[in-house]
């Protein structure tokens, strides 16, 4: 085992607890920094990996688990693109029955006008 992979094996395990932290606060905007450091502890890990396997282990586990967050915070990111996009074709117009059972749509009238409240 060479010198640089121990530093870089604990510097990526504490990197992915700190990927995780952001996932679970929802701080989205350093996911991009902490994923340019990971592709570069993963480069100095492929450059020169440990001798025993079993080191990286809770490496996989803790890559596994992000991935999983990774996967429900997209999935919660489409469902609100989803519930908006519904709610602006709400605005848009609304679809009703009428007593036959026959839709119809309702188109909203464009108001350019802004409401201000107090």
């Amino acid at each position: 085992m060479t010198d640089t992979a121990p530093s870089a094996l604990e510097a990526l395990e504490a990197l992915l607890d700190r990927e995780r932290r952001a996932l679970l606060d929802g701080a989205l905007d350093d996911i991009g920094p902490i994923m340019e450091e990971k592709i570069a502890l993963i480069d100095q890990l492929t450059e020169s990996p440990p001798d025993n396997s079993d080191a990286i282990r809770p490496l996989h586990l803790k890559l596994r688990r992000n991935q999983e967050l990774f996967d429900q915070t997209l999935a919660g990111i489409r469902n609100v693109a989803e519930r908006l996009g519904a709610l602006r074709q709400i605005r848009r117009s609304m679809d009703v029955y009428d007593a036959q059972g026959r839709r119809e749509t309702i188109s909203a009238e464009q108001d350019s006008r802004l409401e201000r409240r107090a």
